[in-house]
């Protein structure tokens, strides 16, 4: 469809239901981080993960908007369907996050010690964090891929998934790195090199479709896709049964909390964290493995 903007211009990139969302996405974004600077106020990593989350969410959506506008983003080395995709499935992730955070860490029902016009701000923003994080959810769900449609690698059920596992992992490294003593056993040392190389083959997996670079390589990147998800599955398998095994089994750990432990410090905890996100993670590359052998057994119909 032309453009009634001209030539250079592209107005679907704002009137579409994409265009729409994000024009959303930006105004919601905007709004959110900016009663959080005026009274909202926040503090600790808590809080400085969910501005920079704010802030870096509207600035690429800016971004994407004024490049669709313009159409400058046929002269980027980008793979420009993957790009948007991969990027509104990681903002959806990354939103519903700091919806959650904020809230939990800065809103209170009284107004002692901080005040009522403080607590009133700090409502106001979690409402809209709430709010940027179903515009985000609207976008993927529509772009995602359709069923016998042509589309980006990133659109599909397959691609999404990839961007989960690779969240889901930043989630178990900060557990890692919170005093989870992986470092005690060999065999919790093993588990962390499969969290470290599933996150980086993914990432490249990822890099590559967003760069649109998949077709310099010398073998062939879809079946090469397919066969890491298998391997994939087999090493979280492992790490699934060898980190429950070494965290809190008797002999070699605690099965309970300890008494003594404090809140926010205690390894017991971390290690608990990495349990359930590695079954998690499990869980998505063999969703991620079964979607893929659906895709091949349709395109060969």
């Amino acid at each position: 469809m032309e453009s009634t903007g001209g030539p250079y211009l592209n107005t679907a990139a704002v009137t579409s239901p994409v265009g729409v969302a994000r024009l959303l996405q930006m105004t919601f974004g905007c709004t959110t981080f900016s009663l959080v600077a005026h009274q909202g106020g926040f503090s600790a990593a808590y809080g400085t993960f969910c501005m920079f989350v704010w802030t870096f969410c509207f600035a690429i959506t800016v971004f994407i908007i004024a490049c669709e506008f313009t159409h400058l983003h046929s002269c980027l080395s980008l793979s420009w369907g993957n790009f948007t995709a991969a990027f509104a499935m990681l903002a959806t992730l990354m939103s519903i996050t700091a919806a959650v955070i904020y809230p939990l860490y800065f809103v209170q029902v009284g107004c002692y010690p901080i005040g009522c016009e403080v607590r009133d701000f700090r409502i106001a923003a979690s409402i809209f964090a709430g709010l940027l994080f179903v515009t985000y959810a609207t976008e993927v769900f529509l772009t995602r891929a359709k069923p016998g449609q042509v589309t980006s690698y990133m659109a599909t059920i397959s691609g999404l998934l990839k961007i989960v596992q690779a969240f889901v992992a930043c989630i178990i490294f900060g557990a890692l790195v919170n005093d989870s003593q992986y470092g005690k056993y060999v065999a919790t040392q093993w588990c962390v090199a499969v969290y470290s190389f599933c996150f980086v083959v993914t990432v490249m997996v990822v890099a590559f479709s967003v760069t649109g670079k998949t077709a310099l390589l010398w073998f062939p990147f879809e079946r090469s896709v397919v066969i890491y998800t298998f391997g994939a599955v087999l090493l979280y398998t492992s790490a699934a049964v060898i980190w429950p095994v070494f965290c809190f089994d008797s002999k070699y750990g605690s099965p309970r909390r300890p008494g003594l432990c404090a809140k926010g410090k205690c390894p017991w905890d971390s290690q608990l964290v990495i349990a359930i996100f590695t079954y998690v993670n499990l869980l998505l590359y063999v969703l991620d493995l079964a979607y893929s052998q659906r895709i091949r057994f349709v395109s060969h119909l």
